[in-house]
């Protein structure tokens, strides 16, 4: 397992993974700088995920296609696999992931899935909002997710042709 740190406009960007994939992809709070990597040579996916995410900050990219390999049950991993599904510049209500799922009682189960999401940005849970357009909790931080949303071109949100611009301080759940 190697670890790759990379700087974004949003922290410092933590990449774990080893030659099967990426298995985590978080933003760290309260941390400036930090080594580049951990002294190790990175493997392949943590070398590709730390290019793509500078590249996607810098705006120049919309996808992800290096391997990722993130731990979670089997109930997380078809959340997840619902997330990427979610094109750039776009967004999904929760209500909405728990129709393609085919149970929308599964509400309270997606929300909690999409929060244990390791693989921040790639896997994207910021383009999950409420079925109002509001933005919802989210693990690195509202103004993260806003700020995210922004920069794919997908904030304010649109709702059924209205849009929403709630702000950051105001949640809903769902």
């Amino acid at each position: 397992m190697t670890t790759a740190y990379i700087e974004s406009p949003l922290g410092l960007t933590l990449i774990k993974g080893d030659e099967k994939g990426v298995s985590q992809i978080s933003c760290l709070d309260g941390v400036c700088g930090g080594p580049a990597q951990d002294g190790l040579p990175l493997d392949e996916p943590v070398a590709q995920a730390a290019q793509q995410l500078t590249e996607y900050f810098a705006g120049t990219r919309q996808t992800f296609d290096f391997l990722i390999s993130p731990a979670g049950t089997a109930f997380q991993q078809s959340v997840w696999q619902l997330l990427r599904a979610v094109p750039f510049g776009t967004t999904q209500s929760y209500l909405e992931l728990t129709r393609h799922l085919g149970d929308e009682k599964a509400i309270r189960a997606v929300a909690a899935a999409n929060g244990r999401n390791p693989l921040w940005i790639v896997v994207p849970c910021h383009r999950i909002v409420g079925s109002d357009g509001s933005l919802t909790g989210y693990a690195g931080g509202l103004w993260r997710k806003e700020w995210l949303l922004k920069h794919e071109g997908a904030w304010p949100v649109s709702v059924k042709g209205k849009a929403s611009a709630t702000a950051p301080g105001q949640l809903s759940l769902f």
